[in-house]
């Protein structure tokens, strides 16, 4: 069906005369007496009721004017977003993110995104720093938001780029006696469950968190194995143990938990994006320069 022909019957239906459509349209009368006529010919009947002054609606023309609005509101919504999209500010963003970016990084960088390309598609995917090639290449997600302990396996199809460094701090339940503490010793700990995290079999962040105490001198005994940081807190918060984060997360401090650091641990945790090399995605190029300006001021 010819949009032109829809637009010009719906602006002679709204101005009750062909004369005034013409002159909004700014067509000549013969332009919309041929659309109508053109629009009739592909209906099979008529719209308009010609031998009234003004016209009036058909049966048929009343039965297709608001599925012709609604129609050309479509098709200009359609192209408002086209040329959104073809200029960068509509469009699909996907992030993967392993869940203790949530404490740092990600809601602020999120947020501005959103304040400065309104019309973007966020969307937000929990995927291990393990899991995150994957997902890229796959299409899955877009940009990948990691974190790891120790040396990190570089993969050549992926870009790293590193954002903050995350100093690790021992998480316990501020009901324990170390309230007034400003720094933890390996014996203090040694006598509390440690909280693993997460338990996940191709995760190597919980088995680095426990050789890095052990590094420092602290005898480990594994309590519990949480699936995912905020459960360990939960457990922390309980009263059934300690964990180890990063200190970004105790930024975001809540008033059931103290995090405090461990003399000798020297471990850092390493928080960086990482993108398939070689594709190209506007919109990740802009999530990349807000997250990059943050964690720079961390």
């Amino acid at each position: 069906m010819n949009l032109k022909s829809l637009q010009f019957f719906c602006e002679v239906v709204e101005t009750r005369n062909a004369n005034l459509a013409a002159q909004r349209l700014h067509v000549v009368p013969t332009a919309v007496s041929m659309q109508l006529g053109q629009l009739e010919a592909m209906l099979g009947a008529k719209v308009f009721d010609r031998s009234t002054r003004p016209m009036t609606l058909t049966p048929l023309g009343r039965f297709i004017y608001p599925k012709a609005k609604a129609l050309l509101a479509d098709a200009q919504r359609l192209f408002d977003e086209a040329q959104d999209m073809a200029s960068g500010h509509f469009g699909w963003l996907s992030i993967g993110f392993t869940r203790s970016t949530i404490f740092s990084v990600l809601p602020d960088a999120v947020r501005r995104m959103k304040a400065d390309l309104p019309k973007v598609r966020v969307d937000l995917t929990e995927i291990l720093s393990e899991h995150q090639g994957e997902a890229l290449r796959s299409g899955l997600i877009h940009v990948g938001l990691s974190r790891t302990l120790g040396p990190r396996a570089e993969e050549d199809d992926l870009d790293y780029f590193p954002l903050f460094d995350d100093a690790l701090v021992a998480a316990v339940p501020a009901s324990s006696a170390y309230a007034k503490r400003k720094r933890l010793t390996p014996n203090d700990l040694a006598g509390m469950a440690f909280i693993s995290y997460p338990k996940d079999p191709e995760s190597s962040f919980a088995r680095s968190t426990i050789q890095a105490l052990e590094q420092a001198g602290v005898k480990v005994r594994v309590g519990y194995e949480a699936k995912e940081i905020h459960t360990a807190l939960g457990l922390v918060a309980a009263g059934l143990g300690y964990a180890l984060v990063g200190r970004s997360v105790a930024d975001d401090s809540r008033g059931d938990i103290l995090f405090l650091p461990v003399q000798g641990l020297a471990a850092t945790a390493q928080v960086y994006a990482v993108r398939a090399k070689g594709v190209s995605h506007q919109l990740a190029d802009d999530f990349m320069r807000i997250i990059a300006q943050q964690s720079g001021a961390r």
